[in-house]
C-alpha cells in the first residue's frame, strides 16, 4: 500500500518470490542472466519503490493457455501474415547498416557519451574491481547498516552496497533511479559505464547519468538539464549517457540528491554473490531482512547446457534461451497478436510508451501479445529469454527480433521487432517516428531470433524464471 506521498509501505515476500532462482532446464550447467527491475507503482509523485516482480504473472488477460491451446501447441500452420496483409516478398536486410538510424555499432564498446565536468567537481575513486549485481534489497524506509553487515558476512557474497531506490519523473517520463556512492557503486554497473570516470564525476558533483537508451530515445540534452521530480522538484545537470547493466533502473544520482528528491535514506541493499552459491545466498538474504522488506533476484538462473560446469554471467547478449521443442505459441494466437501488431501501423514512438496509442519497441511487442492473452516482461532484454533461439532459416510469422543497438555496451539487447514473414518485420523504430513495416535486419546488430513460450514467457515476467 502506498502512503500520501506516493511511497510503498508494504512490499510482500510471498512464496514466488523466494524462488529466487528456478532452472529453465535445458541440459546441465547454469549461467545467470539479467532480469528487469521492475517497480511497485503508487499514486504520488515518488511512484514508489523500485523492486523486481515476484509472484505471478500481471494481472489481465493471459497467463495460462486454454486447454485446446495448450494441447495443440502451434498446431497447423500460422497464416502467412505477409500474405494476409498483402505484403510481397522481400530480400531482408544485411550488413553494417544499423537497424535504428543515426546509431553507429561497433565490435567493442564506445567511449560513454559524457559532458564536459564542470569545475570544482569531486573525483571519484578509480574502479578497482567489476561485479555483478544479483540481488536488490528493497523496503519503503531506510534499512539499518547492521542489516548490510549480516548480509555482507553470509558465505558466498563478494560484495554489498546500500544505495537509494526509487522511481520518479525524468522530464515527466517515469523511470527507476537508484541514487549511489559513485566510487563504490560504478564497481556494480556494466564494464563501459564502470569505466567512465567523467560519468561518476559528474553524478558525484550533483548531476544525473541516464542509460544511453533513455538518453538517445528521450531526446536528453547531454550537458543540459532535466527535471527530476520526486517528493521535491530539481533541475538536474544530465552528465553521461551509460548503461548500468541492471535491466529496468535507467538513472544513476548520487545518494544525497536522491534523499533530497524524497527517497528514503539506504533503502536497498545491492548483493553480488558467488553464482555456485546463488540460490543460497538468496535464501539466507531473505531470512535477514526485515517485515515489509524484499529480495528481488536481478538475474535469473538457467541451465544452458550439458555437463557441470560452472556458472557464467550472459555477458554475450545472445537471444533465446530454453529447450527448442517448448510449446510455441498457438496459431491462432500468432494471428491474433500479429493483427494487433499491424494494427498499431503509423502510431508515434514514444520513449517507455506501452500502447495502445504511443509505443517503444519492447512495448509494442507486450501489448501486442496481450491482445491475445499471452503476458510478456517489459524490456527487450527480458523478452530474448521467453523462449528458445531459432535459426534464422526457420523463422515463422511471430517470432521476436532482437539487436544490439547500445554502442557503450554492444552485448546489451535493446532492440526488438516482430517477424511477419515474407522477410518483413514490424518495429516501434525511435522518436520521431511511427510503428512501421521494413525488410527484416539480419546484420550486424542482430542479436537472433526467438520463439515465445508463453508459460516460460510468464515466468520471466513474473521474475520466478
Amino acid at each position: 500500500m502506498a502512503d500520501p506521498w506516493g511511497m510503498v509501505r508494504t512490499v510482500h515476500l510471498t512464496e514466488g518470490g523466494r524462488r529466487a532462482a528456478r532452472a529453465i532446464r535445458h541440459g546441465g550447467y547454469r549461467r545467470m542472466l539479467p532480469v528487469c527491475v521492475a517497480v511497485f507503482a503508487a499514486a504520488g509523485t515518488l511512484a514508489g519503490v523500485l523492486t523486481a516482480v515476484a509472484s505471478g504473472g500481471p494481472s489481465g488477460p493471459g497467463g495460462a493457455l486454454g486447454a485446446a491451446d495448450a494441447a495443440g501447441g502451434r498446431a497447423g500452420t500460422v497464416t502467412e501474415s505477409a500474405s494476409m496483409f498483402g505484403l510481397p516478398e522481400v530480400r531482408p536486410a544485411t550488413g553494417n547498416a544499423s537497424v535504428l538510424s543515426g546509431t553507429v555499432l561497433t565490435d567493442q564498446a564506445v567511449a560513454v557519451p559524457a559532458a564536459r565536468p564542470a569545475a570544482g567537481h569531486p573525483s571519484v575513486a578509480p574502479l578497482r574491481h567489476t561485479y555483478q549485481a544479483d540481488l536488490l534489497v528493497v523496503s519503503p524506509s531506510s534499512l539499518p547498516s547492521k542489516l548490510v553487515r549480516s548480509v555482507s558476512g553470509i558465505s558466498g557474497v563478494t560484495a554489498t552496497e546500500q544505495v537509494e531506490a526509487v522511481r520518479m519523473r525524468i522530464n515527466g517520463t517515469y523511470t527507476a533511479v537508484l541514487g549511489v556512492n559513485p566510487s563504490v557503486f560504478r564497481s556494480f554497473a556494466a564494464k563501459p559505464t564502470a569505466k567512465s570516470n567523467a560519468l561518476w564525476d559528474g553524478v558525484a558533483g550533483g548531476g544525473i547519468a541516464v542509460s544511453y537508451t533513455m538518453g538517445k530515445m528521450d531526446k536528453l540534452p547531454l550537458g543540459g538539464t532535466v527535471s527530476a521530480a520526486g517528493r521535491t522538484t530539481k533541475r538536474l545537470r544530465v552528465t553521461a549517457f551509460g548503461t548500468l547493466g541492471i535491466g529496468g533502473v535507467n538513472a544513476v544520482v548520487s545518494n544525497a540528491v536522491a534523499r533530497s528528491l524524497g527517497a528514503p535514506a539506504g533503502n536497498a541493499i545491492v548483493v553480488s554473490a558467488q553464482a555456485s552459491d546463488f540460490t543460497a545466498v538468496a535464501a539466507a538474504v531473505g531470512r535477514l531482512v526485515p517485515h515489509g522488506a524484499s529480495v528481488e533476484q536481478l538475474v535469473t538462473v538457467v541451465s544452458t547446457g550439458s555437463g557441470t560446469g560452472s556458472a557464467e554471467s550472459s555477458s554475450s547478449g545472445t537471444a533465446g534461451t530454453g529447450p527448442a521443442d517448448e510449446a510455441a505459441v498457438p496459431s491462432a494466437r500468432i494471428n491474433t497478436t500479429l493483427q494487433a501488431a499491424m494494427s498499431r501501423r503509423g502510431r508515434p514512438y514514444v520513449w517507455g510508451g506501452d500502447g495502445p496509442d504511443v509505443f517503444d519497441c519492447s512495448g509494442l511487442v507486450q501489448w501486442s501479445f496481450r491482445q491475445a492473452g499471452i503476458v510478456m516482461p517489459r524490456v527487450a532484454a527480458d523478452q530474448a529469454l521467453t523462449g528458445p533461439a531459432v535459426p534464422v532459416s526457420q523463422l515463422e510469422p511471430g517470432d521476436l527480433l532482437f539487436y544490439h543497438t547500445d554502442p557503450t555496451d554492444p552485448t546489451y539487447i535493446s532492440h526488438v521487432a516482430i517477424f511477419l514473414g515474407n522477410g518483413w518485420m514490424i518495429q516501434a523504430p525511435e522518436p520521431g517516428q511511427d510503428v512501421e513495416v521494413v525488410p527484416a535486419d539480419f546484420g550486424s546488430e542482430f542479436a537472433g531470433a526467438v520463439r515465445v513460450d508463453p508459460a516460460q514467457a510468464a515466468a520471466v515476467a513474473a521474475g520466478v524464471a
